[in-house]
């Protein structure tokens, strides 16, 4: 469901803001044909967007393998844990709320059934009519009074219009549409919209091809040598009798704009220009959804006279440090006067200042003896599962983790005492320090356990615990 909700999102945004770049600097031109595969293009990259993914910043990410011998005794279930950015925790949220998957499943439902329905009115009309094949076209004659439409293959056209003027040019129209392929836009977009039915920009999306697809049509029949008064006229006779709208219809509601654009000086070539704007919103959407930037706030801490710098950024709750080893050497000597912070190297030979720890973690003396089977194994209050779901609910993904694209399994050992706290807890078998940090700290904070027995005395028993951190 996070995955779907997550394309819905991504495609969402993606179509509202080429859609309104489309309406605002495109839909004026005369360059339907180009326009046209703007329109194409934006819906199939919006499809697409979701699914990319770049990084402009990548570290060498740490993937461990799964074990397959481990020397690790009392080895508990692994617990999986799922990173996410900003826009995953939006997904999830959306995800988690009964009320707004209700309400979309409900809308998608109706949308799903009434395209079916649509195309099946459509399929209908074919089989109850005549169809005669000319000129390598079916015509499917439907005594009604209605404006001629193409469907797929198919022009459907009421029989008495033959006698009327300007028969031939509405025929030229409806095979301008099957030639160039509209029905197949239409039905790329109403499958789209009962995904999107909720988003305003696809119904304008929506239109603004509809209105292109007229648009070329009546350029293709202007260009057979009818002149723009006679074709003018053509269009204002027209009846409006039923129509269907997944079909391409002659005459529609669309006949203002259409004369509008008949009469229109044609675009000059600077205007192409526009299209560069189309190009950089592309650019943008693939840099905010599909690129992982590293973004830090730079502070800088000038040296002596010799002007030396040490660079300090803020990430991830730690401050990222570089500069001179010299440099390092002397910050190092002024923030530990009160043993207050110190420094830490992560995988890629980064170096942070963070802050030293306040409270150790308990150890064991070296003469107490420790246990892996006993006669009566310790307890989680709870059990298992909620000691599943404490960790789960207790560790954060390290953004600074996220953003490097680290994952991995962590192995923590930890030993159960007498009393039933958590001691001697380390690190088997590592990642990264900033997750191998995080997995400590939960561990650490492991409420009490019911103590293991042997022969009626309570012991120490050992534990390992590996934690998955895995990006969505």
């Amino acid at each position: 469901m996070n995955n779907l909700v997550n394309f819905i999102i991504e495609s969402g945004v993606s179509l509202s803001l080429l859609a309104l770049i489309y309406v605002l600097f495109l839909r004026k031109e005369t360059f339907f044909r180009l326009n046209r595969l703007f329109l194409l293009f934006s819906i199939l990259f919006s499809v697409i967007l979701p699914f990319l993914h770049f990084r402009v910043y990548a570290p060498q990410s740490n993937m461990l393998a799964e074990v397959t011998v481990t020397p690790y005794r009392n080895l508990l279930e692994a617990v999986t844990i799922y990173g996410q950015d900003l826009s995953g925790a939006m997904v999830k949220s959306i995800s988690s709320s009964k009320i707004i998957i209700s309400i979309y499943l409900l809308g998608l439902t109706f949308f799903l059934g009434r395209m079916i329905f649509r195309i099946i009115q459509v399929m209908l009309i074919i089989v109850k009519n005549e169809v005669q094949y000319i000129d390598n076209y079916r015509f499917v004659m439907v005594d009604k009074d209605f404006s001629p439409f193409s469907f797929l293959g198919y022009i459907f056209i009421n029989p008495n219009l033959k006698s009327k003027p300007g028969y031939e040019r509405m025929v030229t129209h409806e095979m301008e549409h099957i030639k160039q392929g509209h029905s197949f836009d239409v039905l790329i977009l109403e499958t789209l919209t009962v995904f999107q039915w909720f988003n305003p920009f696809m119904w304008l999306l929506k239109r603004a091809i509809r209105e292109n697809h007229e648009y070329l049509a009546d350029s293709a029949v202007l260009n057979s040598g009818i002149s723009t008064s006679q074709y003018k006229q053509l269009l204002l006779s027209q009846a409006v009798g039923f129509q269907l709208d997944i079909a391409n219809n002659f005459n529609s509601s669309l006949i203002k704009k259409r004369i509008q654009m008949i009469s229109k000086i044609r675009s000059s070539k600077f205007a192409n220009l526009k299209y560069i704007l189309g190009f950089l919103s592309l650019l943008a959407l693939v840099i905010i959804f599909a690129c992982e930037q590293k973004k830090t706030a730079q502070i800088t801490k000038v040296g002596d006279s010799n002007e030396r710098k040490i660079t300090i950024s803020l990430l991830d709750d730690r401050l990222k440090v570089d500069g001179e080893q010299e440099d390092l050497e002397v910050l190092y000597s002024l923030v530990n006067e009160k043993n207050k912070y110190e420094f830490d190297t992560d995988s890629t030979g980064t170096m942070f200042l963070v802050k030293s720890k306040v409270e150790e973690p308990r150890q064991l003396d070296e003469e107490d003896q420790v246990f892996f089977i006993v006669e009566e194994m310790p307890e989680f209050p709870g059990g298992d599962i909620a000691l599943r779901k404490y960790i789960a609910a207790s560790i954060k993904y390290p953004d600074l983790a996220i953003q490097n694209g680290i994952q991995g399994k962590v192995y923590v050992s930890f030993v159960v005492t007498t009393e039933g706290a958590i001691a001697n807890a380390k690190i088997a078998r590592g990642v990264d320090p900033s997750i191998d940090r995080e997995a400590l700290r939960v561990v650490n904070s492991l409420p009490k356990w019911k103590p293991g027995y042997q022969r009626g005395v309570p012991v120490n028993v050992s534990y390992t615990v590996p934690i998955n951190f895995v990006l969505q």
